[in-house]
């Protein structure tokens, strides 16, 4: 089953540091509950008390001498705990589920930034996933240049604080995964306003169609 066979929802949001996820859910959050939902929030790596234990370990700085095969791993675990904890259930109830981060996440990172292959991660992910696949991938585009400024002064995690070459890596993963023709894919400009990216979102969602947005 596929979240496009349940009766819910489901939202992902990528893109490279510093791109404004964050922001955009929270718009599309008030503006889905103003509209009488009350979506579920979740967050990748973590999610569930297992997974934030996982996050912990894989964003610590500490965890500097990480491998990124030991890394891809552990981000599909907290990976698998999340669909069968959280996700398909909510799904199930008919719910709309916003997650920031999901297995695309680990083709960019793991796949494209660690140098892992997309083929490794896609079998991973295919193992974690069970069949869960996302409705809308809103993808919020940033140069990494650009991205790692806005982090200047912020509490930055171990990802966050990798070489810009890594995070180059990681921006033309996202890239490639927007040009490859799957249409859940949808490139919001992350250098516009904040008010702008909502606006372009809330247009990709009401494309969708679904009952659980009539009134979006």
């Amino acid at each position: 089953m596929n979240a496009g066979e349940a009766s819910g929802l489901l939202i992902t949001f990528e893109g490279p540091e510093g791109s404004g996820k964050t922001t955009l859910i929270e718009g599309i959050t008030r503006r889905l509950v103003a509209a009488g939902e009350e979506p579920l929030l979740i967050r990748e790596p973590g999610g569930t008390d297992i997974g934030e234990r996982i996050r912990e370990i894989l964003l610590d700085p500490a965890s500097e001498d990480m491998k990124p095969e030991t890394e891809l791993l552990l981000m599909v675990a907290s990976r698998a705990q999340l669909v069968r904890e959280k996700l398909r259930p909510a799904l199930e109830a008919g719910m709309i589920v916003l997650c920031d981060r999901f297995a695309d996440a680990s083709v960019a990172y793991q796949g494209f930034g660690r140098g892992l292959g997309e083929k490794a991660v896609k079998e991973l992910n295919a193992f974690a996933l069970d069949g869960i696949t996302p409705d809308l991938t809103l993808l919020c585009m940033l140069p990494p240049e650009v991205g790692q400024a806005r982090l200047e002064g912020r509490s930055t995690d171990r990802l966050d604080r990798e070489a810009m070459e890594f995070h180059q890596r990681v921006y033309e993963g996202y890239r490639t995964m927007a040009d490859g023709g799957e249409m859940r894919f949808k490139v919001i400009d992350a250098a516009a306003e904040p008010a702008q990216m909502l606006e372009e979102a809330i247009d990709q969602l009401k494309k969708l169609e679904h009952g659980l947005l009539n009134y979006l």
